[in-house]
């Protein structure tokens, strides 16, 4: 029995009877955990010793608790048991280039923000590359990961996650540059709507994307175009960390089809920036 009865725990009967069994089924399988150290992990793990990898496209892990969650740089991730969403998807790119999966975590960005718009009624944006904010303050983190290509068919395979916060309050906050569903007053913090809102979103996106990209089209544009809509990030006076340790500081002034920041700073041409750490800065005054 839970101790917490603003935190009830997931059904996942009904979760696999909206996302995996019924009509509008886009998911393969879908489990619930108890608790784990990482859902991305755990997936990684299943692709590489599974003896029909292909077979676990579109398998979605959750877990209640995740005691060892990642973001990026391997930075931990956690929360109290079922106050976050902890959740994993696997995703198989038959035709897809390698190169152009940078995409999958930012179009699983869009996924999300467009979820939480609907269904939570927040006005949720993305800052660049993939963390989806409300108010300026982070509510989501999603990590990708490629799985090792052998054994796959040829076709490149992608753990993606996400730490979705729903339930954390003020205290449980694990920076002040957090926030959650329950502290933006949405419309909507109950688990499970919110899950297949997210799920939902994101099938649709992957399965719009493999059309185009998964054709031989280079860059899908209305996806560029979506996420350029959506990007809290562009306009705004940022300081980016760049490998390295250098810094660069300048004015975010657009993404580029390869899903590359363009800065312009303020003395120099503009730099493309694929990774590194993006803050937003206030503007001179």
């Amino acid at each position: 029995m839970y101790s917490d009865l603003s935190r009830p725990p997931l059904n996942a009967a009904s979760l696999r009877r909206g996302l995996v069994e019924g009509p509008r089924a886009t998911w393969s399988q879908l489990d619930v955990v108890a608790e784990t150290g990482s859902t991305n992990a755990d997936l990684l793990e299943r692709i590489h010793t599974s003896g029909d990898p292909e077979s676990l496209d579109r398998t979605v892990l959750i877990a209640e608790h995740q005691n060892s969650g990642r973001g990026r740089h391997a930075r931990p991730w956690t929360s109290p048991p079922r106050a976050q969403i902890s959740m994993s998807v696997v995703v198989r790119n038959p035709g897809v280039d390698p190169s152009a999966l940078g995409w999958l975590p930012l179009l699983t960005g869009v996924a999300v923000v467009d979820a939480l718009r609907s269904i939570a009624e927040v006005d949720a944006e993305l800052k660049w590359p993939n963390d989806v904010l409300v108010g300026g303050r982070k509510i989501c983190g999603i990590l990708a990961e490629v799985a090792a290509p052998s054994g796959h068919g040829g076709a490149p395979t992608v753990v993606v996650g996400m730490g979705l916060n729903t339930g954390l309050r003020e205290e449980e906050l694990p920076v002040a540059t957090a926030t959650s569903l329950v502290l933006e007053g949405a419309a909507c913090v109950d688990r499970d709507p919110v899950i297949r809102a997210v799920l939902r979103a994101l099938a649709d996106r992957i399965d719009q994307w493999h059309k185009v990209v998964g054709a031989g089209v280079s860059v899908d544009e209305a996806l560029v175009a979506a996420y350029r809509a959506r990007c809290a990030t562009l306009g705004q006076r940022v300081r980016a960390i760049l490998p390295g340790d250098r810094e660069l500081i300048g004015i975010a002034e657009d993404v580029d089809e390869e899903g590359r920041l363009l800065i312009r700073p303020e003395a120099g041409a503009v730099v493309a920036v694929s990774a590194g750490d993006v803050t937003h800065l206030r503007p001179h005054s």
